[in-house]
């Protein structure tokens, strides 16, 4: 190793290190412990260009652990990136710093992903690489290999101990994902102390078993044999590769490398400066790095340049003797192609002509658009003939096939909501992900992450209610609707016939940065009278009256027709019903417009919806009522469980007429 390499790795640990102390929180262990590796494959193996950090066929680097932070970060400010300065990471996990306790996408330039929850990163690298593999399938000709890059990512004992990290893992080995390249932080430390106490598993049979490469590094330090390791992994194209590097938590400080104190918490400073008596720094000034550090890290940054105006020339004589994939290239990268597609599908808008499921109708829009949007992908976790998911003659993506588009991700939920992601941060394509209703409590941790990243991923949740019958109440959803509807940039729409479905799938794919799920029934619903693209605003009047309503029914879904009856067992009373497919939606609307729907003067109000009443209360108020779930569901023919547990015209009425 040159001198400039162990200074140039060095900053990184003390950049680190004098961040989290500055900060008095943070994680400094995983940074001291990876330097070595992360700055072998960033400045030796890992297509990327500081100038560019949009570049489409740059190498992918996701930091799963990312309570390691301050090792991207570092990274990110000697390479030069979007001239994240020392005062950024002086102002490390500060307010309104762009240097975040956790790695933000979209806040920080750089940050392929936004990580943290441990084994998430996992999740969306294995997405990136299937996007990788399915462009690749569509662009590449002979000679110009146009999508060709790798997929990196990083993560520690505690990524490997999280389920989705083996859920995701497990299909990457079953696709044979072979530009996938897995580094596994092998320390043996979690916050608790010694892995021993409740991780013991040869993780390298695990990944083994999954259809891995395995590699092994014995020193984490050891440049040359982590460099080796890399390239073998690349060497391997029908596999992904998965590199333990046996590294030191904390390396460097002597008091503190290879205990559990060194993963959570700032060194102190006495140990701080005792870390850079031990790697030799010439300087005990905090944030100080020589100038020959930062000319090293500019000579390979240009470098990377050199590699991008490379593909940029070939990239231009691929268009010019490919003019028609030129024009597919666009179509697929354009950030409109969504709201595009819609615009050319004629018959997107179609009228409902007898009772369906919405889950039917749902799947009858997909197929419908498919054409117009050939970045389109998506599956469903092993249901997809329940969820009506697939789209017909659109190919099956393989191991063997690479050019599906049905994705299929066997009983994966949280896995595939991750990949989703992934999917999606790659850039090029729309993906959507289906299960049952029931199992979105599955998926929340990662649709959680698709709103905080604004990533608009589409999640299609069938079974929406009690109305899923015989299967019984572990599969009737009752507080899913409430848990979606609570998080923030998440659009929640439930239709209640072919056109409100339309809507949804409208919503869905012209939205650029919410996530939407779309949930929708097993049962058939009548086309609705008075239903209209209306649906779109969220909320809207489906059925009125002569002026001022004396009361409102408000419902969503299959108790939207519930409503209408009810208003006819009320011939004596004004009453008005309102759909309400997607809450968000409504509350994006102008206060004038939520006034229209909702007039404030009109206080008895009931709210009908086959789920849990949490979150129906700012539109009910003080005075109003509801016909809800009180508990959970049973095992019964649908229309039986419906009469059942109330929700009948009459029940309705009853409910308004006690108002």
């Amino acid at each position: 190793m040159s001198n400039v390499d162990t200074m140039s790795i060095n900053a990184i640990r003390i950049l680190s290190a004098d961040a989290v102390q500055k900060a008095n929180s943070g994680h400094p262990g995983l940074p001291l412990g990876c330097a070595s590796a992360a700055y072998e494959l960033w400045a030796n193996h890992m297509n990327h260009n500081p100038a560019d950090p949009q570049w489409a066929n740059r190498d992918r680097f996701v930091l799963s652990g990312g309570h390691g932070s301050m090792l991207l970060y570092s990274l990110l400010h000697l390479f030069g990136y979007g001239n994240l300065s020392k005062e950024d990471l002086m102002n490390f996990r500060q307010l309104g710093s762009k240097t975040p306790g956790h790695p933000e996408y979209g806040h920080t330039i750089g940050v392929e992903a936004t990580t943290g929850p441990l084994g998430a990163g996992m999740g969306m690298a294995v997405g990136m690489a299937m996007a990788e593999s399915h462009l690749a399938s569509v662009f590449n000709k002979e000679e110009y290999p146009v999508v060709d890059h790798y997929t990196y990512v990083l993560g520690g004992d505690g990524c490997m101990m999280e389920g989705i990290t083996s859920e995701v893992l497990s299909l990457a080995g079953t696709l044979g994902l072979g530009k996938l390249i897995v580094f596994y932080d092998s320390n043996k430390i979690s916050i608790e102390g010694s892995t021993d106490i409740a991780f013991t598993e040869d993780v390298q049979k695990r990944m083994e078993a999954f259809g891995f490469q395995t590699i092994t590094v014995e020193d984490g330090n050891d440049l040359e044999a982590i460099g080796k390791a890399i390239e073998d992994a690349k060497a391997e194209t029908d596999r992904p590769s998965f590199i333990t590097i046996k590294t030191q938590i904390g390396y460097g400080c002597p008091d503190k490398q290879g205990k559990a104190s060194a993963h959570g918490e700032p060194l102190g400073a006495e140990n701080v400066s005792a870390l850079k008596e031990y790697l030799n720094w010439p300087s005990k000034e905090p944030f100080y790095v020589p100038e020959e550090v930062y000319d090293n890290y500019r000579r390979i940054a240009e470098e990377k340049a050199e590699t991008e105006a490379a593909w940029n020339v070939m990239f231009a004589a691929y268009c010019q003797e490919y003019p028609e994939m030129e024009e597919l290239w666009s179509a697929y990268h354009d950030p409109d192609a969504g709201e595009k597609a819609v615009e050319a599908c004629a018959d997107f808008w179609k009228e409902q002509e007898k009772a369906d499921a919405t889950r039917n109708l749902s799947g009858q829009v997909l197929n419908r658009i498919k054409t117009y949007l050939p970045g389109l992908v998506g599956g469903s976790a092993d249901l997809a003939p329940s969820n009506k998911t697939v789209m017909t003659d659109m190919g099956d993506f393989s191991r063997e096939d690479r050019t599906g588009r049905n994705l299929h991700f066997g009983v994966r939920e949280l896995g595939m909501a991750a990949i989703g992601n992934g999917l999606m941060l790659h850039g090029g394509l729309r993906a959507y992900v289906a299960t049952f209703f029931v199992f979105s409590d599955y998926t929340k941790p990662m649709a959680r992450l698709s709103a905080l990243m604004g990533l608009p991923l589409t999640y299609v949740l069938t079974h929406d209610s009690i109305g899923v019958g015989e299967d019984g109440p572990t599969h009737e959803p009752i507080e899913q609707l409430a848990m979606l509807r609570a998080m923030p940039n998440f659009h929640v729409f439930r239709p209640c016939d072919g056109t409100e479905t339309e809507a949804a799938w409208y919503s869905a794919l012209t939205s650029k940065n919410t996530p939407t799920a779309l949930v929708l029934t097993r049962q058939n619903l009548t086309p609705m009278p008075g239903s209209s693209k209306e649906a779109l605003k969220g909320g809207y009047v489906i059925d009125d009256c002569e002026g001022t309503p004396d009361l409102i029914l408000i419902a969503s879904g299959s108790e939207v027709e519930l409503a209408v009856k009810a208003k006819g067992l009320l011939s004596d009373k004004q009453v008005r019903v309102v759909s309400m497919p997607c809450m968000d939606l409504f509350e994006e609307q102008t206060e004038e417009y939520k006034e229209s729907v909702l007039p404030k003067a009109v206080r008895k109000r009931v709210a009908v919806e086959a789920l849990s009443d949490f979150g129906w209360g700012k539109y009910v108020g003080l005075d109003g009522a509801y016909v809800t779930m009180k508990g959970f569901g049973a095992s019964g023919p649908a229309n039986q469980l419906f009469e059942h547990f109330g929700f009948t015209a009459e029940r309705v009425a009853e409910a308004a007429r006690a108002l």
